[in-house]
C-alpha cells in the first residue's frame, strides 16, 4: 500500500522504497521506518509528507521525513528496536481486544514470568528461539532489556481492568524469536516448566525444543532507533 501510494503522490516519477525490516501476519507496528530513493530531492518535505499522509490507507501513518546521505543503508545500519507483547489472562475478554491483546484463558504466575523473562537479558545462543533454526544461522546475540511489567502503553475501554506487556529490545532478532520467548514464558507462568528450563535452553549445544510460538496478535514493533 505504501508503494502504491508513492506511485500516486510523486505522479509515476521513477521511486524504491526499502523497509527496515519485516514483522510476521498480523504484528503491528507503532513506529517502524523505510527509505525513499528518489531521482529528485523533495523541495518542501512538510508539504510533501501531509499529501502522503493525506492519501495513505486510514490504519498507516506516517510521523517524520528525513533526509540521507547516499552512505545510509536502512537494513544495515546499526540500529535497536524495541518490540512489545501485550496479554491478559484468567478470563474471555472483549472481543475487540483481540488484534493487540493476546488473552490466555488459564491462570499465570506473573511473579515467575518476571523473573524468567530477565533470564532472556544478556547475550545468550538463541538457537532454541529461532523458528526451524539452520546449523548455520547467527544465534548468538544480545538482548539489551527484557522486562515484564504492567501495560502502561496502550489502554481502551473494552481492555481488561488488567493487562501487561513483555518489553524485548536489542539490536536484532530470529525468525519468530520474541513469540517464542513470550510461548516459554507463558508455560512457566502455567507451571509447565521452570526457570531452570529457560537457562537451559540458552546454553549453546542445547537442544531444547520450543513447541508454543505465542499468537501474533499480541506482538506489537513498539519502535526502531537509528545510532549515529
Amino acid at each position: 500500500m505504501i508503494d502504491r501510494t508513492f506511485k500516486y503522490v510523486l505522479k509515476n516519477k521513477k521511486f524504491k522504497t526499502l523497509i527496515t525490516g519485516r514483522t510476521d501476519a498480523m504484528v503491528s507496528a507503532n513506529e517502524t521506518a523505510f527509505e525513499l530513493f528518489l531521482e529528485e530531492p523533495i523541495e518542501d518535505q512538510n508539504t510533501f509528507l501531509n499529501w502522503f499522509n493525506y492519501n495513505l490507507p486510514q490504519d498507516i501513518r506516517a510521523l517524520a521525513i528525513r533526509e540521507v546521505d547516499e552512505k545510509f543503508n536502512i537494513i544495515q545500519h546499526s540500529k535497536l528496536k524495541e518490540y512489545i507483547y501485550l496479554f491478559a489472562f484468567g478470563g474471555k475478554f472483549h472481543p475487540f481486544c483481540a488484534p493487540i491483546l493476546t488473552t490466555i484463558l488459564d491462570d499465570l504466575d506473573i511473579a515467575i514470568m518476571k523473573e524468567g523473562a530477565k533470564c532472556f537479558e544478556g547475550a545468550h545462543n538463541f538457537k532454541n528461539y529461532c523458528y526451524k533454526a539452520s546449523d548455520s544461522g547467527v544465534y548468538n546475540r544480545t538482548i539489551d532489556l527484557c522486562e515484564l511489567v504492567d501495560n502502561d502503553l496502550f489502554s481502551a475501554n473494552f481492555f481488561p481492568e488488567k493487562t501487561y506487556m513483555l518489553r524485548v529490545r536489542g539490536k536484532g532478532f530470529g525468525r519468530n524469536q520474541i513469540r517464542l520467548m513470550m510461548g516459554t514464558l507463558i508455560k512457566l507462568g502455567k507451571g509447565e516448566v521452570d526457570i531452570n528450563f529457560i537457562k537451559h535452553s540458552l546454553t549453546p549445544g542445547i537442544d531444547s525444543h520450543q513447541d508454543y510460538i505465542a499468537p501474533a496478535s499480541g506482538l506489537i514493533l513498539n519502535s526502531v532507533k537509528f545510532e549515529q
